[in-house]
C-alpha cells in the first residue's frame, strides 16, 4: 500500500503413426480395464499416398520409421493399423514420432473411416528424437482401423515410429472409493455447487452439490508431465436411477458431454479421457445448456497427472538464482535497505556484471528452449532509459545477444513515483527480458551469461533466469472460432489494431463464435472490450497484445467472457494511476474466466470490479507493474486468482479492496508472490469471508508486509470469517518510513476500524522475517482472532507483537531465532493460551 489513499489501481518430414483413441460421448460406467498393449511398428502398417519407410535418422524402433508425410504428399499420405478389441467402448492409443519443424505439426486421425479429428503434435528437439502422443477414441467390438492421414487441412511433415493402442474390455464398476487425484472440496466453483457432508461415503472432506444451474462448474487445475489424452474417473453420484449429463472441458475447450448412468444414491466412478498439455491445465465439469446436473461431485482422478505444487504456484519453468550460479564477477548482498539493489533481488542477493569477460553461468537440470532473464541496467540522465545487449553462451558457443532496456525500470522521488531523476532516490532498478532460442537446449547445458566488449552498458545486475520448454504456437480449435485475420485484423504490421479487433470481438461474439488471434503482434492503444466474448491467442509466447504511451488493454463490460493464452506487454514506464491501463480491468459477469496470461509492463494487471461474480483467474504471469499485480475491488464476489506468479509490482502483488462495496467469498490460492516493490505482496482490506491460503510470498521491499489483514483506506468492515492457512511468508515485513515503523511479516492492522470479525490464522510460516514475525495493530480493536499452527523462524525483532486492544487464542504458536524475544504486547490484547506454544 502507498503512504496515502489512492486510487488502486514456428526439411525432410515424415509421416507420424498414429497414437490415438479417443473415448466419443458415451462414458462408461465404471473404470474401463485394459486389454494387454501391444506396440504396432508404423513399418509394418498399411502405407499409401507416398508414405514410406525410412531409416534415415536414429532413435526408432523396429527396421524403420515411416516418413514421407511432405508437403509433395498432401491430401494423400496415410498410415493404418488393423487393431482388435474384446468389446466396444473407450480405448486409447499412444503414438511415437519425431517432428523437427520447431513448431506443432498436424494430422488427421481416422477411426474404422470416420475423422475423429485433427491431431497436433508439437515439435521434438530435432528429427532424432522422439516423442509419444497419446489420443483417447472409441472401439468397435472386433476388427478396428485406425489411421493417420496427412489431409488437406493438415500441415504434416512428421516422422511416425510406433502406434501402442490400449483397447477396452467389459467395463467393471469399481463401486466403493477409487483413488482421486483432484478433490472436488478443493476446486473452484461458481454458478451453483457447494461443498456439502449430508451424504456418506465421499473421500476427502467433502464433496459438492448443487449443479443443476447452467453455468454451473467446478474447475480443477491439472499438471501434465506431456501433452496427450489421459484417462480420468468421475466419482459422483446420482440421487435416483436416472442418468446425469454435464460437460467436460480442457483448458476452456468442450471435449464432450458425459452421461453419468445413475447410481440410485451410491457412490459410483465413470471412466473417460481428458486432453491435456503438459504443465497446467484448467479441468472443468459444467453444466452446459442440455445438461441436466443432476449429480453429487466427489473428485475426479487424472492416470498420469503430476500432483501441484504444496504451496505456490504450480511453474512451467526452473529458477537459477545468479548468487547460486559460477561467476567471477561480483556479488552484492544481502541487504534489506530500501533504495538498495540487493533490497529489490529475489533472496536479497545478485551479481554484478560491470566489466568485459566477466559472467555468471549455469548447469541446466531441465532441457529449455525458452529463457526469462531478471536484470537491472543503469538509466540515463533524462529517465527515459538505455537500450543495450548482453551475451549468451551455451557449453561455450555464443547464441544471441539479448536486448535488455531501462526504460521500463527505474522511478524516482516520493510516491507515486515519476521518471525523473533530479527527484533522486532511485529504485524499482530490475526488469526482465524474454527469448525463444532458436533450437532446444538439453539438461546438462552450460548457460552463461556474459559481458562482452560489444555488450555497452557499464553494468549489468543478474538476479535470476528462468528457463522452460516453450510449447509451439497453438492452432484455432477446429469448431467454434474465428480468426481475427478474417475479420480485418493484421498483426505484426506496426500499425494501430484497437479499432480492428474491437470490430472483430464484437462481429465474432454476434455470431456465438470466439476470436482466434493468431501468433503475432497486434498494437493497441485503448481498451479492446469485451462483453461476453471469447478471446484466445496461439499461446502466451506468440500472441502478443502491445500497447502504446501507457494505454492498451482488455476492459470487462458484462456478459461471461473468456481470455486465456497470449500475452498482453504494456507500454507503462511509471505510475499515471488516472491516464494509464490496467492489462485486464472492468466488468466480467458472471463465470468468467482469465487463464494463461502473460501481463508485463502495464499499470495493473488485473483489476475488477462489481458486479464480478464467479471469476477464475489461474496460470497468470504477472511482471513489472507499476501498481497493484491483481486488485479485486469494489463489490467483486466469489472470485479466485490461483496458480499463478506475480513479480516486481508496483504496489501490492495481490489486493482485494472493499471500497464502498465488500468484496465478498473471494480467494488468492496456491499463488507465488514476490518483490513488491511497494506494500504487501497480499493484502487483504475489509470484506466479507475472503481467504488467503497455499501461496508462498517473499522479498517485500518497503513499507510492507507479507500479508496485511487491515481496514486501513477506509474500506467496508470486515464479516464473516477471513482465512489465512497454509502461506509460507520469507524475508517479508518492511519499515514504514512515513510512519518511522516497522511492519510485521503477518500483519493485523485495525485502521480505520475494528477488526471484530473472525480472523482464522492457521498452519502458516514466517521464515527470516525482518522485523517482527506477526504484528497485532493498531488503534482500534483486533477481536475473534485465532492462531493456530504458526510458526515463527528468525525474526528481526519480535516473534510476536501486539499493540492494540482486542483479544487472540493462540495454539501451536512456535518461535525461534527472535531478535528481540518472543512476545511483545501492549495495549491491553487478552492473549488465551492453548497448548503447543513455544517459545514467547
Amino acid at each position: 500500500m502507498s503512504p496515502a489513499p489512492r486510487k488502486r489501481s514456428r526439411a525432410a518430414a515424415r509421416f507420424i503413426y498414429p497414437v490415438l483413441l479417443s473415448l466419443l460421448g458415451t462414458v462408461l460406467y465404471g473404470t474401463a480395464a485394459q486389454a494387454a498393449t501391444v506396440t504396432l511398428e508404423a513399418e509394418s502398417g498399411r502405407l499409401s499416398g507416398g508414405a514410406a519407410v525410412s531409416t534415415d535418422h536414429s532413435g526408432y524402433t523396429g527396421t524403420g520409421f515411416v516418413g514421407g508425410f511432405t508437403d509433395a504428399n498432401k491430401g494423400s499420405a496415410s498410415v493404418s493399423f488393423g487393431v482388435t478389441a474384446e468389446t466396444a467402448g473407450a480405448g486409447s492409443v499412444s503414438l511415437r514420432y519425431a517432428n523437427g519443424t520447431g513448431a506443432t505439426m498436424t494430422l488427421s486421425l481416422y477411426v474404422n473411416g470416420a475423422k475423429v479429428r485433427q491431431v497436433g503434435l508439437p515439435a521434438t528437439a530435432n528429427w532424432d528424437t522422439w516423442a509419444t502422443h497419446q489420443e483417447a477414441v472409441t472401439y468397435a467390438k472386433g476388427a478396428n482401423t485406425v489411421a493417420w492421414t496427412f489431409t488437406t487441412a493438415d500441415s504434416g511433415n512428421v516422422n511416425i515410429d510406433n502406434a501402442t493402442p490400449a483397447t477396452p474390455t467389459t467395463p467393471t464398476d469399481p463401486g466403493g472409493p477409487t483413488t482421486l487425484t483432484h478433490q472436488a472440496e478443493d476446486a473452484f466453483v461458481s454458478g451453483g455447487p457447494a461443498k456439502a457432508t449430508t451424504a456418506s461415503g465421499y473421500e476427502g472432506s467433502a464433496y459438492l452439490s448443487g449443479f443443476t444451474a447452467t453455468g454451473a462448474r467446478a474447475v480443477f487445475a491439472v499438471n501434465a508431465p506431456g501433452a496427450a489424452t489421459y484417462p480420468l474417473t468421475v466419482r459422483y453420484r446420482t440421487p435416483d436411477a436416472a442418468a446425469s449429463t454435464v460437460t467436460l472441458l480442457a483448458n476452456g475447450t468442450t471435449v464432450r458431454r458425459v452421461t453419468l448412468p445413475g447410481t440410485g444414491g451410491a457412490w459410483k466412478s465413470a471412466a473417460t479421457d481428458v486432453p491435456l498439455r503438459a504443465a497446467l491445465n484448467h479441468v472443468s465439469l459444467r453444466t452446459a445448456a442440455g445438461d441436466n446436473g443432476t449429480l453429487q461431485l466427489d473428485g475426479i482422478g487424472v492416470t498420469g497427472s503430476t500432483p501441484n505444487s504444496a504451496r505456490g504456484a504450480t511453474l512451467p519453468y526452473t529458477t537459477y538464482e545468479a548468487e547460486s550460479g559460477s561467476t567471477n564477477a561480483t556479488t552484492i548482498g544481502p541487504d534489506r535497505t530500501y533504495l538498495t539493489v540487493p533490497s529489490e533481488s529475489s533472496g536479497r542477493k545478485a551479481v554484478v556484471l560491470d566489466a568485459t569477460g566477466e559472467y555468471v553461468q549455469f548447469t541446466l537440470t531441465e532441457p529449455a528452449n525458452a529463457l526469462t532473464l531478471r536484470y537491472s541496467v543503469p538509466d540515463n540522465a533524462a529517465g527515459t532509459g538505455i537500450d543495450t545487449t548482453l551475451s549468451v553462451y551455451a557449453d561455450g558457443t555464443q547464441l544471441r545477444d539479448l536486448s535488455l532496456s531501462s526504460k521500463y525500470s527505474w522511478v524516482y522521488g516520493s510516491y507515486p513515483y515519476g521518471n525523473d531523476p533530479s527527484q533522486g532516490a532511485g529504485h524499482h532498478f530490475f526488469d526482465e527480458t524474454r527469448t525463444l532460442l532458436t533450437a532446444g537446449l538439453p539438461a546438462g547445458t552450460v548457460l552463461k551469461f556474459q559481458k562482452d566488449a560489444g555488450d555497452t552498458a557499464a553494468s549489468y545486475t543478474l538476479d535470476l533466469v528462468e528457463t522452460e520448454t516453450a510449447p509451439g504456437a497453438l492452432t484455432m480449435p477446429a469448431t467454434g472460432f474465428v480468426s481475427a485475420t478474417t475479420l480485418g485484423v493484421t498483426p505484426d504490421d506496426s500499425t494501430d489494431d484497437t479499432g480492428a479487433l474491437n470490430t472483430a470481438v464484437a462481429t465474432a461474439t454476434s455470431q456465438g463464435k470466439g476470436l482466434w488471434l493468431p501468433a503475432g503482434t497486434y498494437n493497441i492503444s485503448g481498451h479492446v472490450d469485451l462483453a461476453g466474448a471469447d478471446l484466445r491467442g496461439a499461446g502466451q509466447w506468440h500472441t502478443v497484445l502491445r500497447g502504446r504511451n501507457g494505454k492498451g488493454g482488455l476492459f470487462g463490460r458484462g456478459g461471461t467472457s473468456n481470455v486465456q493464452d497470449l500475452m498482453i506487454a504494456g507500454d507503462v514506464s511509471y505510475r499515471d494511476d488516472a491516464n494509464f491501463d490496467a492489462a485486464v480491468e472492468g466488468d466480467f459477469g458472471k463465470g468468467s474466466t482469465l487463464t494463461n496470461l502473460w501481463i508485463q509492463h502495464t499499470k495493473v494487471g488485473l483489476w475488477t470490479d462489481a458486479p464480478t461474480d464467479g471469476l477464475y483467474a489461474s496460470g497468470l504471469r504477472i511482471r513489472d507493474t507499476f501498481a497493484d499485480g491483481v486488485n479485486l475491488h469494489k463489490g467483486t464476489r466469489a472470485t479466485e486468482v490461483s496458480q499463478s506468479s506475480v513479480r516486481n509490482t508496483g504496489d501490492d502483488g495481490l489486493a482485494m479492496y472493499s471500497e464502498a462495496q465488500a468484496v465478498t467469498d473471494s480467494a488468492f490460492r496456491f499463488n507465488t508472490v514476490q518483490l513488491p516493490m511497494l506494500a504487501n505482496t497480499v493484502g487483504v482490506y475489509g470484506g466479507h469471508g475472503n481467504r488467503v491460503e497455499d501461496n508462498l510470498l517473499a522479498d517485500t521491499v518497503t513499507g510492507s508486509s507479507g500479508i496485511a489483514i487491515s481496514s486501513r483506506f477506509a474500506p467496508v468492515p470486515f464479516s464473516g470469517t477471513t482465512s489465512v492457512q497454509r502461506n509460507t511468508l520469507t524475508r517479508t515485513g518492511g519499515y514504514e518510513p512515513n510512519w518511522q515503523s516497522e511492519l510485521g511479516a503477518l500483519w493485523i492492522y485495525a485502521d480505520s476500524s475494528d477488526i471484530t470479525a473472525p480472523v482464522l490464522v492457521k498452519d502458516n510460516e514466517i521464515l527470516d522475517s525482518t522485523y517482527s514475525g506477526l504484528l497485532i495493530s493498531w488503534q482500534k480493536n483486533v477481536g475473534a482472532l485465532t492462531v493456530d499452527g504458526l510458526k515463527i523462524d528468525k525474526a528481526g525483532s519480535h516473534g510476536i507483537e501486539i499493540n492494540s486492544a482486542g483479544a487472540g487464542t493462540f495454539s501451536g504458536v512456535t518461535v525461534a531465532g527472535a531478535a528481540a524475544g518472543g512476545l511483545s504486547s501492549t495495549g491491553g490484547f487478552t492473549i488465551t493460551r492453548g497448548t503447543g506454544n513455544t517459545g514467547w
